[in-house]
């Protein structure tokens, strides 16, 4: 695990190659089996695979969305927030899960934050999402994972520029 970590870089450039259909699966496997609060799982996943859609996906905000429409695959993380009110790090766990998982299989990812964005002036990133993918009014979307083959290659961060003062022991 502390090697797919020490590798582990977001990935926005991909190349034109479909995911194969077992790797999909794997992912799938991946997010249900994702741990959450009380075992009240409040995710939901919309698997988008279609290139329409993913051109649509991409311009769900102004900035940091665009690449999704150069990936194989788009995972919308979303979850009903009646179920649980840690829905956010329940989504959060599954995210970064199905990430690592994609970085073990070969293929590269990005986060793209929905929650908290706007699409414009007037409406939010995740009413966007919402419309397009006829998400229920009582969810919630947290991210959209982007997934494909690399087209990029990104060298790892050094250890040496690793924020050590950031960890602190005992107290602050």
């Amino acid at each position: 695990m502390i090697e797919l970590l020490r590798n582990r870089r977001s990935i926005r450039k991909y190349t034109d190659k479909d995911i194969e259909p077992e790797k999909i699966e794997l992912l799938k496997e991946v997010v249900l089996r994702s741990p959450s609060s009380r075992n009240f799982d409040p995710w939901e996943f919309i698997f988008v695979d279609d290139q329409g859609l993913l051109k649509q996906l991409a311009l769900c905000k102004p900035h940091g969305a665009k690449f999704l429409e150069g990936a194989a695959l788009g995972i919308v993380v979303c979850a009903d927030e009646q179920k649980s009110d840690v829905w956010i790090e329940d989504c959060s766990i599954a995210s970064i899960l199905v990430q690592m998982t994609a970085q073990s299989i070969g293929l590269g990812s990005c986060w793209i934050q929905i929650r908290k964005r706007m699409y414009d002036n007037h409406k939010t990133s995740e009413d966007y999402i919402k419309d397009l993918l006829n998400i229920p009014d009582n969810f919630k979307v947290e991210s959209i994972i982007a997934i494909g083959y690399p087209a990029e290659k990104r060298e790892p961060v050094r250890q040496e520029d690793l924020k050590y003062e950031k960890v602190k022991f005992n107290s602050y």
